[in-house]
């Protein structure tokens, strides 16, 4: 999907100024399954703005510049309701760590096993927090959506933790079994 229908899809969920649009894909709903910098989001509500397919509203601050906080439009919400009839192109992972797994050779060991654990403990917690959810949980308060994608992100998160565990020698080499075993 391109940022004009990522940015329809969030303004779906109520107004928002381009700052809390990507803070969406940073570190909220969806910045476990999707990017979405300034650098894409700026141009995409110009667009969309001059389109018809959001408002724009300025918002006085104090002391700091005007605010724009978009807003969809009929129009936009039907244009985003087209584009969810269209079939998704396939995933693609992103991921910093394993572009440096893939390069683990010429890593430091120290380094490499210092990346690994903290890789590794990131999705313990990604996946306990998911798993934690209980009716005031924020997926549990979305919808059937939101709480299938909670379930798929924490399957997800689990499988890479069984498989780093199982898989640890693999890529840190023999001693790996010793610590393991500590």
């Amino acid at each position: 999907m391109d940022a004009k229908i990522l940015c329809l899809g969030v303004l779906t969920l109520g107004d928002a100024s381009g700052y809390e649009i990507r803070k969406q894909f940073e570190d909220g709903r969806f910045s476990d399954f999707y990017g979405a910098g300034f650098g894409s989001i700026y141009p995409a509500l110009g667009q969309l703005s001059a389109q018809g397919l959001v408002d724009c509203v300025e918002m006085e601050q104090h002391g700091r510049p005007d605010k724009k906080v978009y807003s969809i439009t009929p129009t936009g919400r039907a244009l985003f309701a087209e584009a969810l009839k269209e079939m998704p192109g396939p995933d693609k992972i992103r991921s910093e760590t394993m572009f440096m797994f893939f390069f683990s050779e010429m890593m430091d060991k120290q380094h490499l096993k210092d990346v690994f654990d903290a890789y590794l403990d990131d999705h313990r917690q990604r996946a306990a927090c998911l798993k934690a959810h209980g009716s005031d949980h924020p997926c549990e308060a979305m919808g059937d959506g939101p709480r299938f994608i909670c379930g798929v992100g924490q399957a997800i998160y689990e499988a890479v933790v069984t498989y780093m565990e199982t898989h640890r020698a693999d890529l840190l080499g023999d001693d790996a079994h010793e610590e393991a075993g500590r």
